[in-house]
């Protein structure tokens, strides 16, 4: 396993942050039922997002050595009734940052969602 000084890992978040930022839209995380593409090039089925959650501008609300903390999302409702099995975060400018796994990645408190229920993530801290 390789692993990264502070300063290059402080940079590599540094730069995280700055493409979540960089557009002209607000960064959101989209969940998704059902397997997660093998890569985040791979495109995302539509008819299997359950709902999507849209972060602030400027959605940083702090850079660490350790991770970049997301200021809270909307509250969205969920369009879809399924299990949340995985996320895919887009920045500002709708690029794909990152696939999270939910329940690795990501916890969600319920991750049965119901077609008209609401989401809303509190704290979102991506770990270098």
């Amino acid at each position: 396993m390789s692993k990264t000084s502070v300063n290059a890992r402080l940079a590599m978040i540094q730069a995280f942050a700055n493409f979540m930022d960089n557009g002209s839209q607000s960064a959101t995380v989209i969940f998704y039922e059902g397997v997660q593409p093998a890569s985040p090039a791979i495109a995302a089925d539509p008819a299997k997002a359950l709902v999507t959650l849209t972060f602030p501008e400027p959605c940083i609300k702090e850079v660490t050595s350790a991770y970049v903390e997301l200021y809270p999302t909307n509250t969205a409702t969920v369009i879809k009734t399924g299990t949340a099995a995985w996320a895919r975060i887009y920045s500002g400018a709708g690029e794909v940052a990152a696939d999270l796994t939910v329940g690795t990645d990501i916890a969600l408190a319920n991750t049965n969602l119901a077609l008209g229920g609401s989401l809303q993530i509190n704290s979102f801290k991506i770990r270098s």
